[in-house]
This record gives C-alpha cells, structure tokens and sequence, in this order.
C-alpha cells in the first residue's frame, strides 16, 4: 500500500529557517500570519491530505471519471466529492484569498505548503480546487465589482469551481489559431460558440454550478493573439444581479482517457451559443488568461514536487525493508539473511538524487511564491517591480524542471522496487503515469524553455537574471571567510560565472541566427535549474547550521544531501553547457526527408 506523510519538518525549515518567511510576513501586514496560527494550519492539513486524500488515491485511479453521454454529466471516483465537502468545511478553499470576499487572506507562500501535501496526497483530486485558484486570481484582478460580486465569493467559498478554457482541437499553445467566437447580445452578455478540449475539471459533480473563463473572438477582433478576449461562461446562467438561472448553452462532450491522473476530469466543452460575460477589455484577454496562467505554472511546478516526495518517501520505507544480497563492502547486518537494499551504492545513488532534488525544489518554488507574497502586498514600488522581474525569470524554471524532476524522481522510486514497482500493488507505477502529465499541461517543457531564454533573457534583456546572480554574488560575498562553505561557495561562484558567459554567448550567436535560441533553450534551462538548486542548497547549509530547531543529525543530513547534490548532480550542468556551445547546426543540418531513411 503507497502512504504519504506530510513533511512538516522540512516544510518548516524552508519557508522559516531559510526563506525567513515569518518576518517578511509581518514586513508585508499579514496581521493574522503568525508563527503558532501557522504550525496549527499546517498541522491540520497534514491532517486531511494524509487522512482524507491520500486513501482515494488508488481508488480514484481504479475507477476513474465517468461521463454520461445523454446528460453530458460527469461523476468524480468514490469518495471524491466528500472531500471536497470536508475540504470546503474546513475553510481550505479559501486560505489564501482576501478577505474582502469571504477569503482568509494568508499569504500565498504558505498556501503552497498545503498545495504540496494536497498534491503529494492526491494529485488528481487537487486538480479540481487548482482551476478554481487560478479563476480567482485572474477574477480579482480583471473582474468587474459585480463580477467579483456574482462569481468569485462563490468560488471562493468553495459552492462553485472554476476552469480556465484555451485549447481547441486545431489550437494547443498556438492561441492566436483559436476559433471560438462571442457575439453580443442586447443585454450586454454574449454568446460563446466553439469547442475546447483537455478542460481540466470542465464537469463534475462536486457543485452545483462551474465557471468556465472562455477565451473567444469578438466579431471585429484582429487576428492573432491580439483579437482574443475573456469571458465568464457559467455552467448554470448568471445574471448581473447573481441570481441563477437556467442551464447554459455548454455541454461536455466527452472525458478523455488518459495515462494517469484518472480521477481528473479532462473534459471536451462544447460551447453553442452559451450566454458569457466579457471579462477586462476587449481583445485583450490573453493578458487576463496569462494571470490564470502563470499562477497555475507555479502550481503545476509544485505538482511535480508533490508526487516526487510522495514516491520517495515510499521508496525509502521499502529499500529500509527490503532484504536482498549483502554490502559490496560486507555485510552490514550480519545477523539478518541479506542486508536492506539501503546499504547498496546504487540505490543510495537514486534516493539521494530524489531527496537532493525534492528538498533543494522545495526551496525553489516556496522562494517564487513569496515574490507573490511581495508583487501583491508591498507598498514599494520598486520592491514589486523587482519581484515581478524575478518572479517572472523564474516560473518557467519552477514549471519545467520541477516537472521533469518529478517525473526523474518517481522513476528512480519505482526503480527502488524492482519488479515490485511495476505492479500496481505498491503504488508506485501510478505516480510515475500522474507525475508524466505535469511536463505537459500549463506549457510542456519546450514552451518554457523558451519562455525562459527567448522571452525572459533576449526580450527582456535579463534583468531576472541579473537579479538571480546578484543575489548569488551577495550570498558569496557573505560567506567568502566561512571555512565551513568554502566546498559549495567556490564551485557556485564559477557556475554563476559560466551562467552569465553562456547567457552571453547565446545572445551574440542569436544576433546572426535566430534558431540558436530554440537550439539551446532547453538545455538553458536546465543549466539555470541546477545552478539555482545549487544556491539553494549553499544556502540551506547556512541556514542549517544556525537553526535553533535543528538537531545535529538533521544538520549533517543537509550538509552531506548538499555534498551529494553538489558532486553527482551539479556536474549534469556541463552536458547542458557543452549541449548549447554546439549551436543550432547540428538539429537543423539533416533534411526533414532523411529523418525516415527507409526509403
């Protein structure tokens, strides 16, 4: 059976001992974010994800989702819809919302630690409430009053959900491809005709009612991305004055059937004439929908982090167990009939590499979510120009290799397994088909990657990154008379170097051909995560080490985890840089004819 025990401890450590996120708290006026308010949430969380969540796992990816092909009705797994009624009782839905409508207002960095054990828990469940944050955020900052009045209270209260709908059938990341169209009608609401697919929670049987955000065209729009606006489309029809009528123009098709994730709905959402409301202004609706989408990057990000510790957690409990062979070096139990598998290299080598990703991500994506924290609360202007630019550099890192390495580390805990992890009794074949999900959805890797290299460094000249290596420079500057640093200091220094001077040499090469961007983007971008995990884990050392809730051993575990990271994983760092120093020639030299070359 697969369990999941939420990290509290480590939790504590990243968000308190090394993103010092009490004080920024109070610097930002969270009022009612203090220290014991903040231990009790967590505990309770841990609480539901562990007791509540994580038994449907396995049942939600047995049975599935199940469409009535009559009704268009979906019906969510056994179990399913109770919890979101226990998940909404306890006020979970609207942690992090303001108040103003119905919300409880803590930060949003400290809604990604329940984000986290929600996920770890049960991935496919946390898909639902996941939409619905991405509807409020995109709500509260382009919705009218009435709107927020009519649509996000409920959602927030958790008595409807949200989607946010882009891909069409011809019209994945393209959206300036989209054929979906609006036109007005004499009450001011419009009519939505079109089709949309791989709608994450477009039905099902958790409320009564479902906001879907519908990017469409307006009959006069231009084409292109810059002819495309947002609208609320409700499953059940919503007047100005919020009272509810009859069932709206919008039906689901069909569900898709799917490698993992089963317990989500991925619903085809067709749309014939539903009544909508026109969100922000008129053909500017992809920058209202790239609020919903940038915050569910984050979140994807923070779905790979979630299985990943999920299935190491299980991997370690099993190769402590499992007998099998004795230590290379002789045995290290001489009194049972085979050592654990724990004492072999190999399988150090693969739960290392899972804690050091995991523990170092963690670190990662809680520091992206506090720059949140910073754009939406200070009152410096300057403070939240600069967090926007970091905060921007750094999504499509958190998105991508957060995903990637979730999905690395789910493999390596399989493997743990041996032929035991294939089966479905240990449930670790399930995490690694869930985990492969999130490297696509929300922009697969390759959309990050240039999002990160074309957009955030060339585009934007690479004030984020700049910000990032400042912040590495400073750090060293700081610790340059640690003798105890000194191991993770000088080798950081010259990765930031080499970081700038690739930075550098593919901006100069891309003056002369623009393919050298898409050449390098991906390998760019995994060069820049392992160099910011490797700040992390520098700084987690520090943070370690003057923690007065660490103990000893929990001290040496970081530093050693540290050690490992910094010898077995940062060097992955020179492939990426030997990959990108080979330019654009050799992707491009072979003719797209020759690539089946059996005549």
């Amino acid at each position: 059976m697969n369990r999941y025990q939420a990290p509290l401890h480590d939790i504590r450590f990243a968000l308190f001992d090394v993103l010092g996120a009490e004080a920024l708290y109070a610097r930002l006026g969270f009022a009612n974010a203090q220290r014991d308010l903040l231990d009790a949430v967590l505990e309770e969380g841990a609480k539901f994800t562990q007791g509540v969540l994580a038994p449907l796992n396995e049942i939600g990816d047995r049975q599935g989702c199940r469409h009535d092909k009559d009704t268009g009705a979906v019906s969510a797994p056994a179990g399913f819809k109770q919890a979101y009624e226990q998940f909404v009782e306890g006020g979970w839905n609207g942690l992090v919302a303001p108040e103003a409508y119905g919300g409880q207002g803590l930060p949003e960095s400290f809604g990604v630690a329940l984000k986290e054990m929600i996920d770890a828990a049960n991935l496919a469940w946390g898909n639902y409430p996941l939409l619905s944050h991405g509807a409020t955020e995109a709500l509260k900052q382009h919705g009218e009053a009435w709107q927020q009045e009519v649509f996000l209270k409920p959602i927030v209260a958790g008595r409807w959900t949200g989607t946010m709908c882009l891909t069409e059938p011809h019209c994945g990341t393209d959206l300036g491809l989209l054929k979906t169209r609006a036109a007005p009608n004499a009450d001011g609401s419009y009519a939505i005709s079109g089709t949309k697919i791989f709608i994450t929670a477009g039905e099902h049987d958790f409320t009564d009612n479902i906001v879907h955000l519908v990017l469409a065209r307006l009959p006069d729009a231009p084409a292109g991305t810059k002819g495309i606006s947002l609208f609320i489309v409700p499953k059940m029809k919503v007047g100005r004055d919020g009272v509810v009528g009859e069932h709206n123009a919008v039906r689901c098709g069909s569900i898709e059937h799917k490698m993992g994730i089963h317990g989500s709905a991925t619903c085809v959402m067709n749309f014939d004439g539903a009544q909508g409301w026109l969100i922000g202004q008129p053909n500017k609706g992809l920058m209202a929908m790239f609020t919903m989408m940038n915050t569910a990057r984050l979140a994807v990000g923070i779905q790979g982090l979630g299985l990943a510790d999920r299935a190491y957690q299980n991997a370690l409990a099993y190769a402590r167990e499992r007998l099998q062979m004795r230590a290379l070096s002789g045995a290290k139990f001489p009194e049972k009939p085979a050592d654990p598998i724990i004492v072999h290299p190999d399988v150090r080598r693969m739960l290392l590499t899972c804690k050091a990703l995991i523990e170092g991500g963690r670190l990662l994506s809680y520091h992206a979510a506090t720059l949140v924290d910073v754009i939406e609360h200070t009152t410096d202007t300057e403070e939240k120009a600069r967090a926007d630019e970091l905060l921007g550099f750094l999504t499509p890192i958190v998105k991508a290799c957060l995903t990637e390495w979730g999905v690395e580390c789910t493999y390596h805990a399989l493997q743990c397994f041996g032929g035991h992890g294939y089966i479905a009794e240990h449930g670790m074949e399930q995490l690694a088909r869930d985990a492969r999900i999130t490297t696509l959805y929300e922009g697969t890797t390759g959309i990050q990657a240039l999002d990160l290299l074309g957009r955030k460094i060339m585009q934007l000249q690479g004030a984020g990154l700049r910000q990032f290596l400042t912040m590495i420079q400073t750090f060293c500057t700081e610790q340059a008379g640690n003798v105890g640093m000194a191991e993770f200091i000088e080798p950081l220094a010259q990765k930031a170097a080499e970081w700038q001077a690739l930075t550098m040499e593919i901006g100069k090469r891309a003056m002369g051909d623009a393919d050298e961007v898409g050449a390098a983007s991906v390998d760019y971008l995994f060069y820049s995560g392992y160099v910011a995990l490797a700040y992390w884990w520098a700084r987690a050392v520090v943070a370690a080490d003057a923690s007065a809730h660490a103990s000893a051993e929990q001290r040496t575990a970081k530093r050693e985890t540290a050690r490992f990271f910094y010898t077995r994983i940062l060097p992955r760092t020179l492939s990426h840089a030997a990959a990108i120093r080979a330019g654009a020639k050799p992707l491009l030299a072979l003719d797209a004819a020759l690539f089946d070359d059996r005549g």
